[in-house]
């Protein structure tokens, strides 16, 4: 695991709030190594990141951990924000939404953001799918 460093962004209770539940939705591993490895100036967005998406919203008790993470897909996909699906199509397995449901979301895609986009959204869970499977496959 990468030591977060000692930096004055790195501080305060949302800060703290919003990295608990970052690491649990996204993994320890991967947001440490994030935040070890921004520079002083990316340090701000890991901050802002941190702090807005998952202290002030993620933390919220309006939607399950699982809706959010349907939502992300769907969002993203519509974006064609296709590196950081690739990270909620396996967060999203994290918070029970099923290979089934993420098909789902993605045809409700194709239908409401066009076949471009649903066909990359479709190709990222793929390959994410694949990585899962073949690293079950190992152990």
């Amino acid at each position: 695991m990468a030591s977060i460093p000692d930096r004055p962004e790195y501080k305060g209770e949302l800060f703290e709030q919003g990295l608990k539940v970052r690491r649990e939705v996204l993994g320890a591993d991967y947001v440490d190594q994030s935040l070890a490895s921004a520079d002083d100036f990316f340090a701000a967005f890991q901050k802002a990141t941190t702090e807005q998406a998952w202290g002030m919203i993620w933390t919220r008790p309006g939607l399950p951990r699982k809706t959010r993470s349907m939502l992300n897909i769907a969002m993203l996909s519509a974006l064609g924000k296709g590196h950081e699906l690739k990270l909620h199509v396996r967060a999203a397995l994290g918070n029970g939404v099923t290979r089934e449901e993420i098909k789902e979301i993605l045809l409700q895609v194709c239908g409401y953001c066009g076949i471009p986009a649903g066909f990359e959204a479709f190709r990222i869970a793929r390959e994410v799918f694949a990585e899962i499977d073949k690293g079950a496959a190992k152990t």
